[in-house]
């Protein structure tokens, strides 16, 4: 009987220190993260100086006779000169001054402010940025204060259900901490083709741009880079591993990416099953580029990669990010299979040029918009066939007036659909001024029909 009773106390014992840790696990507080890292946050702001034409009306006969030489912008063109201002957030890396922010944040500006937590204020200056994630590097001369560096954490270990903090300064109100979970890994928004973000519930905002996500140890496991206006509890950051391998770069001044030459697509299983393979594994080459590295190495549309020196491939996306991740000129090892047959084939990689992304072409002159093209995921996931996305829309447009925003998809303008920039551009082009622009465009995954004058 004693024995027995040994038994179930020690079960008891154990299920009770179980459900202590579990309960420990959740912190009561994170005031102590919260103290050891708010010095190694920074706020940034930016002014810009922008030029903006003065009313048409002012140019008019009528107004030149009533208002002689007191017209607005007589004397300077027609323009004016303003000074645009916006606030981001950013995190020290080392104690001599390099500070990480978004691309977003720094694009453009013409001074940067970086005030620390203590109160100091620094002029920075840019050192490296890369618009296809978003991420730059800053810095400032410390000029004998003592900075705190953040440590960055291995994001590949953070988990779903992992807690982490926000800190930044949304809407302006400076050092702001939030804290929530991982939601999710490896998103996609359709933003670029290295989209690979951490979803997050802790609340960010606008002005959290660059500032850290950090785990309950207080290190940095992202840089909070995106939210969805529309959704609750949705805010995304770039993994700091992705940082950190593009942080060698950063520092030269330029990203230099490995390039291909292929479209890719994703496999599912019908695609796997006509190319006879055992599973949807992998990026299957949609088309070559003539004349690019892969075209000269011998792979051919229908190849599916499988591995890059030996490292797996389960996906299109994946493909894109382990070759970019290399440096032009450098040789890798592309597993295929093609035919049902694995082969290895040696490729000496390109240099993935600015156009070759997500950058946007060049509009026609009296165009307010600016778009690029859409990739084979983003088609996939709003099943859709062509189209093109807005990147920029000027917010004295009229087209901005009208509703529409960047992250928008155009799919037809005045009823005649677009299927690349070029095409929007050359149909934007035979409207006259003053006509009715009338487009067709995807928001946030529904359709709507935007019209407005031509100006």
């Amino acid at each position: 009987m004693r024995k027995k009773t040994n038994v179930i106390l020690a079960v008891m014992i154990i299920f009770a220190a179980s459900a202590v840790s579990a309960f420990q696990m959740a912190p009561d507080s994170f005031s102590e993260v919260v103290k050891n890292t708010k010095s190694g946050v920074v706020n940034i702001s930016t002014t810009k100086i922008v030029k903006r034409k003065t009313p048409d009306m002012f140019q008019d006969e009528f107004f030149r006779r009533f208002f002689g030489d007191q017209l607005p912008g007589q004397g300077n063109g027609g323009e004016r000169e303003y000074k645009s201002s916006s606030l981001g957030s950013g995190f020290v890396i080392d104690k001599e001054g390099l500070i990480v922010t978004n691309n977003h944040v720094v694009e453009g500006a013409d001074e940067i402010i970086v005030k620390l937590n203590d109160e100091h204020e620094f002029e920075a200056e840019v050192i490296g940025k890369d618009p296809l994630t978003d991420l730059a590097l800053i810095s400032i001369d410390p000029k004998g204060v003592e900075l705190s560096p953040l440590k960055l954490a291995n994001s590949d270990d953070s988990e779903i259900g992992d807690w982490v903090i926000a800190i930044g300064n949304p809407l302006g109100l400076e050092w702001t901490v939030t804290a929530g979970i991982i939601s999710a890994k490896g998103r996609a928004l359709g933003s670029g083709p290295y989209d690979n973000f951490m979803q997050t519930d802790a609340s960010i905002n606008p002005g959290n741009s660059g500032g850290p996500l950090l785990n309950i140890k207080g290190e940095v496991v992202g840089i909070n880079t995106a939210i969805i206006p529309s959704g609750q509890g949705l805010g995304f950051a770039i993994p700091v591993n992705m940082m950190k391998e593009l942080l060698p770069k950063l520092k030269t001044g330029k990203v230099e990416r490995g390039w291909l030459g292929v479209s890719v697509q994703p496999l599912d299983e019908k695609l796997a099953e006509g190319l006879g393979l055992e599973n949807d594994e992998g990026a299957l080459i949609a088309d070559v580029v003539e004349g690019d590295p892969a075209e000269k190495a011998g792979i051919r549309a229908g190849d599916v990669v499988i591995a890059i020196d030996g490292k797996k491939i389960a996906s299109n996306r994946e493909l894109i990010n382990t070759i970019g991740a290399y440096d032009p000129g450098k040789t890798v090892e592309v597993t295929v299979v093609r035919d049902g047959k694995e082969m290895d084939i040696d490729v000496t990689l390109g240099t993935r040029g600015d156009d070759s992304a997500s950058a946007p072409e060049k509009p026609s002159e009296d165009a307010p918009i600016i778009v690029t093209e859409l990739n084979d995921e983003m088609m996939q996931r709003f099943n859709i066939s062509g189209g093109v996305l807005v990147k920029d829309v000027d917010q004295k447009s009229n087209a901005y007036e009208a509703g529409l925003r960047n992250g928008d998809i155009i799919l037809w303008i005045n009823r005649e659909s677009v299927n690349s920039p070029s095409s929007f551009y050359g149909k934007f082009k035979k409207v006259e001024k003053g006509d009715v622009v009338f487009l067709k465009v995807l928001s946030r995954g529904n359709g709507k029909f935007i019209a407005f004058d031509k100006e």
